[in-house]
């Protein structure tokens, strides 16, 4: 799956544990009617694929939904779901500039006059 928007928050990785789990946040911002405030997180080694963005980029981020199960200490059974991003890329805006603009009178070649142009030696 894939979710695509512009970068509102890059957090810090966190360390967690004796054997140095990494975690580290990211949050875009949809650009559909209702805009939605999602909340990405990157795992160990996928943790440095944030390093080159930036806030307010736009950006497609492919991802995986985790669910788990959890029983808290009154027997009660809840259920929890993360979002987890395996690669970011940067979505070009700047697409068209990319190619310098070009001026009409030199994108094509004008015209011959009727009456400049050789004699028709058609068979028709």
């Amino acid at each position: 799956m894939e979710v695509s928007g512009k970068i509102k928050l890059i957090d810090e990785t966190k360390t967690y544990g004796a054997k140095g789990f990494r975690k580290r946040e990211v949050v875009i911002v949809t650009s559909e009617q209702y805009p939605q405030s999602i909340l990405v997180e990157f795992i160990q080694d996928k943790c440095d694929l944030l390093n080159s963005f930036k806030v307010d980029q736009d950006v497609k981020i492919s991802i995986n939904i985790r669910g788990r199960e959890w029983t808290n200490p009154q027997g009660e059974v809840k259920y929890f779901n993360s979002i987890q991003g395996w690669r970011i890329e940067a979505l070009s805006q700047a697409a068209e500039t990319e190619l310098p603009p070009v001026d009409a009178s030199d994108a094509f070649e004008a015209a011959k006059n009727i009456t400049d142009a050789e004699p028709d030696d058609l068979p028709f």
